[in-house]
């Protein structure tokens, strides 16, 4: 009974070890630049305010996202979301918009406006991409 609890706690001193090492080596992986899968980035962001009461911003987001999503907004923030909200361009559908904004798409679908209850209004049209 003894070499049968000495055996059990062997090997769960094994598993506790490989899982510290897989640990170990996947948190390595995140340092040297590689993104957890469904997260993004904002590797750049340049505002222009030279014209008075605009700012027109431009983000360049990196993103790892799974299967069947692509790179988009949600509250505000780069997210992964389902490629069939940007290929259909409805883009309100991703919740692009803050909690206090309301959504409301262009006339040609080219973006969307996030609207806040003081009238202030926020245009974004996402850029194509460009071929890699």
């Amino acid at each position: 009974m003894q070499s049968g609890a000495k055996t059990l706690s062997a090997g769960g001193g094994a598993s506790l070890c490989c899982l510290l090492l897989l640990w170990l080596i996947y948190s390595h992986l995140l340092r040297e630049g590689q993104l957890a899968v469904g997260t993004c980035e904002i590797v750049m962001l340049n505002r222009d305010s030279s014209v008075p009461r605009r700012t027109i911003a431009r983000q360049t987001a990196r993103c790892a996202c799974r299967r069947g999503q692509i790179a988009g907004t949600t509250r505000a923030r780069p997210a992964c979301v389902d490629a069939r909200i940007v290929r259909s361009r409805q883009w309100c559908e991703m919740s692009p918009c803050l909690e206090s904004e309301v959504c409301s798409l262009l006339f040609n679908r080219s973006g969307w406006t996030c609207t806040r209850g003081s009238g202030r209004i926020k245009t974004v049209t996402p850029l194509p991409k460009e071929p890699s």
